[in-house]
């Protein structure tokens, strides 16, 4: 006969597993508000550059709606939180070039305290503006921006009109893709644009992509586009990836590219197949959640222009996340979609010792699903010492700050300070 715990063992059970949750919310870091509604306010992707070089000043988008696609005639606000001066919101303009995983692609363009560059719909194109956020002077490029390369001179963009119409959530509605049903047309693709001059070039079609042979597998009547373009920290080189699917079937299929931004020297980096989440280490090496045949579907660390490559927290970094470095290289920043309670889960991974800690666990209702999903995208600080997330945890999407100094300062150097 089974023995069944007492009324009293039951309590102490409950009661030790209650202390050990609060025990495990004392240990996790700082979070407050950043932005509040009744409005919704995000920045959006993982990949640009949400602080000026200060710390100061942490940029965001504004909207009145969610859990909808937008439509031509809505336009969101831009702004920036002033977080020495009670998280103040000082409006910046407005923009009809959105979507809702990467908002209008804001940024502080590299290295300047003065000005951010994002993009807008004007007059039936889509173009960029670089801002002073002091003075109110505005200059207009004549094409969007994806990527701004590390000296502020040169930006790279794909097709917005045809990322709309093949993944909903990061292109921009308003104009139609002349190109929807071909293929891989040989007239769009990847430009580049001098951020001085506003001269726009064309330096890889779609066309030209598919004439790089996909050697595992078959890609017979799918449809072609561009995604995810990033340029290296140093120097000219920048990657993207190259995608594709079929109308009658889920799913996509992805390999991710290197090159130089004149269009040239370029590397078929990852083909197996999968590739999602990604960053530059340092100019030669790419963190991605991505296939190899070594480990399958793991992060792995990727040398530019090589066949080197190794796995990255093998056993801790089990799910894709959208990965970035903090300043130094020695902690990784990285999150979790949703499990099955809805809770997200941003975390630092210790590169040297494998160590995962986190960060919170924040709720997406289930409405925050598809297209207008709020994944937490975290960013840090120029300091690495604050972390940003966007997340609906408190009713709305909103952008919240971690403080991380006591994890990655004074913490980790008592715990492993020589016995």
């Amino acid at each position: 006969m089974a023995d069944f715990p007492s009324r009293r063992q039951v309590l102490c059970g409950v009661g030790a597993l209650a202390a050990r949750a609060a025990r495990a919310a004392d240990d996790l870091p700082p979070v407050r508000a950043l932005t509040r509604g009744p409005k919704f306010h995000w920045f959006g992707y993982y990949d640009k550059l949400q602080f000026d070089p200060t710390g100061r000043y942490a940029l965001g988008m504004e909207v009145d709606f969610e859990h909808r696609s937008p439509r031509p005639e809505d336009s969101i606000r831009i702004g920036m939180v002033d977080t020495r001066d009670g998280d103040r919101w000082i409006d910046l303009g407005e923009t009809r070039a959105w979507c809702w995983q990467q908002g209008c692609m804001l940024q502080w363009l590299p290295g300047s305290r003065r000005e951010v560059i994002y993009n807008d719909r004007v007059e039936g194109r889509f173009v960029s503006h670089i801002l002073d956020v002091r003075s109110g002077r505005r200059r207009t490029l004549p094409a969007p921006i994806y990527a701004v390369s590390a000296d502020a001179r040169w930006a790279v963009y794909p097709d917005f009109r045809r990322l709309n119409d093949t993944r909903p959530g990061y292109g921009y509605c308003g104009l139609p893709d002349p190109h929807r049903e071909i293929a891989a047309p040989k007239d769009t693709g990847i430009w580049r644009m001098d951020l001085r001059s506003g001269k726009t070039e064309l330096i890889f079609s779609l066309a030209d992509v598919c004439a790089v042979p996909y050697r595992h597998g078959d890609w017979q009547g799918a449809k072609h586009w561009f995604n995810h373009l990033l340029f290296a920290p140093a120097g000219g080189r920048f990657c993207f990836l190259h995608r594709w699917g079929w109308p009658d079937k889920p799913g996509r299929v992805t390999r991710l590219f290197t090159m130089d931004v004149a269009g040239g020297k370029v590397f078929e980096l990852m083909p197996y197949g999968m590739c999602s989440h990604f960053i530059w280490r340092d100019p030669q090496h790419i963190l991605a959640w991505s296939r190899h045949p070594s480990h399958q579907d793991r992060f792995y660390l990727w040398r530019d222009q090589s066949e080197h490559v190794e796995v990255v927290g093998k056993d801790v970094m089990t799910a894709d996340g959208h990965c970035s470095y903090l300043p130094g290289n020695q902690w990784i920043l990285n999150d979790s979609y949703p499990d099955q309670e809805r809770k997200q889960s941003p975390y630092l991974f210790h590169v040297a010792t494998g160590r995962r800690v986190a960060l919170g666990l924040f709720l997406s209702p289930q409405e925050y699903a598809g297209e207008w999903r709020c994944d937490t995208h975290p960013r840090f600080s120029p300091d690495g010492r604050w972390v940003t997330i966007d997340s609906p945890h408190a009713g709305g999407r909103q952008i919240h700050l971690i403080d991380i100094a006591g994890i990655v300062g004074g913490a980790l150097s008592r715990q492993e300070a020589p016995c």
